[in-house]
């Protein structure tokens, strides 16, 4: 098993990839915190894990909230002793996501405060829970729109996924003498409901997977098999990564000179 004795805690938990994640993480024996604001799923998704033989907890957490961060990391200390791996993967796509123009505030600052403010407060006390355990991972989902862009408007969402790149890669620097480990995840457009919602007509699906060498949509178990890698101690040697995991998206449409240190 690939994370025998490990406890893993993983925002955004009840669904998506976070649900997949949980129940991949689970198989391979580490005891897993699924933190979410769908106590429903939430609790299923736990029992399920623990009728198969795992161990498993949910906490509802709103990542945007410090007290509830401190919460779902004390969660993971009293249940399971130790926090070895953080997934700091919840975020949000709201359909009301367009450009500079027509994006409102109350869309920007929501979008920010989940998928960027949400990864700092999860780093902020998850790290010193990872010290404690002598170690240990860090995956913050980014995007492949991070690297890129987006082909249809989505400029709070886009402009939160560089965020969270650009803080991962100066938190590997900073931790990278502590035995711990920060990387991006770096999904393309998947085949889940945050994005489904958002392409909700053949056309629009269409408009997007024109885009993907592959043809397709990925899919969140896809995700998760990338996030169980940066997990493990097979990725002993990898810090400060945008881990790209996109059908060929960016390959397609990013030249080595956008991506090449200045």
């Amino acid at each position: 098993m690939r994370l025998k004795d490990k406890v893993a805690l993983i925002t955004g938990g009840a669904g998506g990839i976070g649900r997949e994640t949980a129940l991949l993480f689970a198989r391979e024996g580490a005891r897993v915190v699924i933190a979410d604001v769908d106590d429903r799923s939430g609790k299923r998704l736990a029992g399920r894990i623990e009728r198969a033989g795992g161990a498993a907890a949910y906490c509802r957490a709103d990542v945007s909230r410090d007290g509830d961060c401190a919460s779902m990391v004390a969660v993971a200390e009293a249940e399971f002793g130790a926090l070895h791996v953080l997934f700091n993967n919840a975020g949000i796509m709201l359909a009301e996501d367009a450009d500079a123009v027509a994006t409102s505030e109350e869309v920007w600052d929501r979008t920010l405060a989940v998928n960027l403010k949400g990864v700092f407060l999860g780093c902020k006390h998850g790290i010193p829970a990872l010290r404690r355990a002598g170690g240990g991972s860090v995956i913050n989902t980014a995007s492949f729109v991070a690297l890129m862009g987006a082909a249809t408007p989505q400029l709070a969402y886009t402009a939160s996924k560089g965020g969270v790149v650009a803080m991962t890669r100066e938190l590997a620097v900073i931790h990278a003498r502590e035995n711990i480990r920060v990387n991006a995840l770096c999904p393309g457009p998947l085949r889940t409901e945050l994005l489904m919602k958002v392409l909700d007509t053949a056309r629009k699906q269409q408009r997007r997977l024109v885009h993907i060498p592959m043809g397709r949509f990925g899919e969140a178990r896809e995700i998760a098999r990338a996030a169980l890698y940066l997990a493990s101690d097979e990725s002993s040697f990898v810090t400060g990564t945008e881990f790209v995991v996109d059908g060929g998206i960016t390959a397609a449409y990013v030249t080595p000179e956008a991506t090449r240190p200045r």
